[in-house]
């Protein structure tokens, strides 16, 4: 036997492990469910709080209505919750003193009923429960409750009375709404009827009531607890009736209150909307735009005043844009005109310059400081020609087959003798560009000529590194020096006309003032762009980049460079080679 009660209990034990490994399982399985559940709703919150996000963002009218409604929302909700606390309160204050009335009233009825009768031996039991039935007919003609009324007659404990009668409970009495709390407020027989809330089941549903207790001291049977239960039903129904309306009043008046503001916030937001776009269309270069102009109102002042300053403002761009017309027409005539005396000059100053070594050293030396000047002035004529011609937008490109890390190649042998004449180390490094390109060889070797001439100008006698790289949507050539370096006002001006850094400063390979300027205007027609970096005491390096399609806009370059303020290594192929 204990062998087989063993045996029954291990199997029992093996049977019990069994299902609790299945509702793991479930667990686990319900778990996940509640996870993925979770995840798609947080992934359809995201989708749909974006483009609320995006209203909130831009649109003055959306946030206006919406921070009216949801502060008319709060304030609708806090009166409204206010209103119903006190409705409630009100309500049950009154049906509590009404149940409490009449269930004093119906207890001294009943009490009465049994008083009359003569208390002693000649009252039988038979005559003790007819006078518990009248009492009971008495107290429910005494209690009136649209939802009806409850009642239960039990014999107190510990009695010791002769005579007893039964307990007497309408069939519907919930004996189980009545809490011991009550039981023992009423067995203290205080001589006044106790209260207490319950919860009432009907029909399936909760419905609010309200117990009442109360003692009775019937004659040869001692004393008996008397219990009437009232259904509250139809004030809770008053009470959803109201709650029901007052939220129904409240939506009602929130959406009016959002249309009212809708429309308040359209008066002002659809003539804003109009003048920011004719603003646009101005700045787009529709200088006859103005806005329309209605009523004497400040709306209408405000247009008034935005047509007076975009009257003057066309006034000065058209003041500006004929004075511009007329110095860029001045500075192409002298420029042109300037070219037959200039040719002329130059023939005589190349006849005296071969025949330098014939005459005085002092004229010699005279010949050859005309030949030098006059180089330098032919060079500012021929850009001041190339300013002209892209002022005018006369310029057009000549594209042919390059391949940007050979013509870097050739403009570092073109002037390595000028860097090892200045004591720099002229250094190039080639990790990319080397596909062929549809570009204007030309201007492009002009770009870098000036680049690489300025980092010789400026590099101090320290190297200067040349780097061509690529990736899929460009090409970038970058020349850094590690010279004087430029304060970051500076670097933002580098590309002005006639603007040098540092003008006192003595000049190797001559120059005009103007080469950086062509440099962008050249990169500029290629769809490129030139960087610049630059930080004094640590050098400078400035980028080219150059789209390898004309139809790919340059974004990026690849070869970043910092902001102004952040320190610099240098492009990354120059430090990988290191």
């Amino acid at each position: 036997m204990p062998s087989g009660a063993g045996t029954a209990a291990t199997g029992a034990a093996t049977t019990a492990s069994g299902p609790v490994t299945t509702a793991s399982g479930r667990g686990a399985s319900g778990r996940g469910g509640s996870g993925r559940v979770r995840r798609r709703l947080r992934r359809w919150l995201r989708r749909g709080w974006r483009p609320v996000a995006y209203l909130w963002r831009r649109s003055l009218m959306f946030r206006s209505v919406a921070i009216t409604v949801m502060t008319t929302g709060l304030a609708i909700a806090i009166i409204g919750t206010a209103v119903m606390i006190s409705i409630s309160n009100n309500v049950y204050a009154q049906r509590r003193d009404q149940i409490e009335a009449e269930s004093a009233r119906a207890t001294i009825v009943a009490q009465g009923i049994f008083d009359a009768a003569t208390a002693g031996e000649d009252t039988n039991q038979t005559e003790l429960e007819t006078l518990q039935n009248e009492a009971q007919q008495a107290i429910l003609s005494n209690t009136t409750s649209p939802g009806g009324t409850s009642l239960a007659i039990e014999r107190s404990p510990d009695q010791t009375a002769p005579q007893s009668l039964q307990t007497v409970a309408t069939p519907d009495f919930p004996d189980a709404a009545i809490s011991d709390a009550l039981r023992k407020a009423v067995g203290k027989d205080t001589g006044k009827v106790s209260l207490q809330p319950v919860r009432i089941e009907k029909d399936g549903r909760t419905e609010p009531g309200l117990a009442v207790g109360s003692t009775l001291q019937i004659p040869s049977a001692g004393q008996y607890e008397l219990y009437l239960v009232y259904d509250l039903s139809d004030a809770q129904q008053t009470l959803d009736f109201v709650s029901q309306t007052l939220s129904i009043g409240g939506v009602a008046l929130m959406v009016l209150i959002a249309l009212v503001t809708s429309l308040v916030v359209r008066l002002v937001v659809v003539p804003i909307r109009g003048a920011a776009e004719t603003s646009r269309k101005i700045a787009a270069g529709r200088l006859d735009e103005r806005i329309p102009v209605r009523g004497n109102d400040d709306i209408a002042t405000l247009a008034r005043s935005f047509n007076g300053m975009a009257d003057a403002v066309s006034r000065q761009i058209t003041q500006l844009a004929e004075l511009s017309r007329v110095q860029q027409r001045f500075v192409s005539d002298v420029s042109h005109e300037l070219r037959t005396p200039l040719t002329t000059i130059r023939l005589a100053g190349d006849m005296l310059y071969d025949s330098r070594h014939a005459f005085e050293p002092s004229v010699g030396r005279s010949a050859e400081l005309l030949h030098t000047q006059v180089e330098r002035f032919e060079l500012l004529l021929a850009d001041l020609l190339e300013i002209s011609r892209f002022d005018a937008q006369a310029v057009q490109l000549d594209p042919e087959p390059v391949i940007p890390a050979a013509l870097a190649t050739d403009i570092v042998d073109e002037f390595r003798p000028l860097a090892e004449r200045a004591g720099i180390d002229l250094q190039l490094v080639t990790p990319g560009g080397h596909t062929t390109m549809q570009l204007d060889a030309k201007r492009v070797r002009r770009i870098l000529r000036n680049l690489v001439g300025n980092a010789i100008e400026h590099g101090d006698a320290r190297p200067v590194q040349v780097v061509v790289d690529s990736d899929a949507r460009s090409v970038a050539i970058a020349v850094r020096d590690q010279g004087i370096g430029m304060p970051p006002e500076d670097a933002a001006r580098v590309f002005d006309r006639f603007w040098r850094a540092d003008p006192s400063r003595k000049r190797t390979i001559g120059g005009t003032g103007l080469g950086l300027a062509i440099s962008l205007g050249d990169a500029n027609l290629h769809g490129g762009r030139i960087d610049v970096w630059s930080r004094p005491g640590e050098g400078s390096t400035f980028v080219l980049t150059l789209p390898r399609n004309e139809r790919v806009e340059v974004t990026t370059s690849a070869i970043p460079l910092p902001e102004l303020d952040e320190s610099y290594d240098g492009p990354r192929a120059v430090r990988e080679d290191d």
